[in-house]
């Protein structure tokens, strides 16, 4: 059982490409608090971080890129081929990330934990969950999302694939088994299914708006959106941005594996989209559109302060926001809300500038805010 009081833990894990993250920011939009195991290990290992030294000293400079950061493709292809090497790596990172997690679950006022980690059964984290969820693909899929998706050869996927334990293990350890190789609605109806299983009275049956202000043409109002929107989602951002991609239901069901999404009503007509996302403490916004003739002193606060809150609820340490000029043009009240114009690269901590670096759409400017001063794993 877990060992934290009041808190149901539900450890999730899957072997590469099998869509672990998918399942977990689904349970996220459900109202559960999640946490990256394997992310955390990547930041265990950063420069300056507590395992990068131990880390250094196991394996040698020859690991390290240009900036003196531990380059990860380097150090995964010598532990991927040889379990010893592994074995050492996991010494060093695990008892880091238990620690992290712990922290993190301890400052969570939410009751619902998912913790994703690859590693999970082979860890303490499967005796600190009350609940163990696997997601299978067959390995075909495997190896075509790895290659499509992460630009590996076939080599390298069979190789990466083959060095996790088999599926059909971690299966075997499982409460619950999320199929994810059909629809992704399909693998919403599982997730939701058994959710209510273990959560079934925080499921919300009436949307009501999470935030209002009153401005001279009426009043505004933020909804969070959920699956049920996704037609409304995609109609609102094919108007305000008619020369983009055009979405259907279909790609804001896909998107929402991937990120959340804010509605801006006036009255009953929607007229303003947000969607961000969280990934590795950082609060990542990549969609903004409002249409012109709001206040937009009064629309961009409503939108940025509710996005905020969510992220900060998920113990962010950064917001990011990507816009296009007819909201960036706003520089003052970007002010106002503790924003200024950066370049990913003048962040400073290497897991914000690659969450910007990998986040900004084309043509956009970010706007940098921190939302908190401590970090994780931070050196002691």
């Amino acid at each position: 059982m877990s060992k934290w009081p009041g808190k149901t833990v539900i450890g999730l894990t899957g072997n590469i490409g099998t869509g672990k993250s998918v399942v977990r920011r689904m349970l996220e939009h459900l109202g559960a608090f999640g946490i990256d195991a394997d992310a955390l290990s990547h930041r265990a290992i950063a420069k300056g971080a507590p395992g990068y030294s131990q880390v250094v000293t196991q394996f040698g400079r020859w690991i390290l890129n240009a900036d003196g950061e531990i380059d990860r493709q380097r150090l995964g292809k010598l532990v991927f081929s040889d379990p010893y090497a592994l074995k050492i790596l996991e010494d060093i990172v695990h008892p880091l990330v238990s620690q992290a997690v712990d922290f993190l679950v301890s400052r969570t006022k939410k009751t619902v934990i998912v913790i994703e980690a690859i590693k999970l059964l082979e860890s303490d984290l499967k005796d600190r969950s009350d609940s163990i969820w696997v997601v299978y693909v067959p390995e075909k899929i495997q190896i075509e999302r790895l290659v499509t998706r992460r630009k590996m050869d076939e080599a390298e996927a069979i190789q990466r694939i083959r060095s996790q334990s088999p599926q059909v293990i971690k299966m075997g350890a499982a409460n619950v088994v999320i199929n994810n190789d059909g629809s992704v609605e399909g693998t919403w109806k599982q997730v939701l299914r058994h959710w209510q299983k273990i959560v079934p009275t925080t499921i919300q049956t009436v949307e009501a708006p999470v935030a209002r202000v009153q401005t001279i043409t009426g009043e505004l109002s933020v909804t969070r959106g959920n699956p049920r929107n996704s037609e409304e989602i995609a109609a609102v951002i094919n108007r305000l941005r008619p020369n983009g991609h055009r979405y259907t239901r279909n790609d804001i069901m896909e998107a929402f594996g991937e990120k959340a999404f804010l509605l801006l009503r006036a009255g009953e007509k929607s007229v303003g989209i947000l969607g961000w996302q969280v990934e590795n403490l950082v609060s990542r916004t990549t969609d903004m559109l409002m249409e012109q003739g709001l206040q937009f002193e009064k629309a961009i606060p409503l939108m940025i302060d509710e996005m905020e809150n969510a992220s900060r609820e998920l113990q962010c340490e950064v917001s990011l926001v990507f816009l296009y000029p007819s909201l960036a043009s706003n520089e003052k009240i970007w002010e106002r809300l503790g924003y200024e114009k950066r370049t990913p690269e003048t962040l400073g901590v290497r897991a914000w500038m690659e969450a910007a670096r990998d986040s900004k759409p084309g043509d956009t400017q970010l706007f940098f805010k921190k939302l908190r001063v401590d970090r994780i794993l931070r050196p002691i």
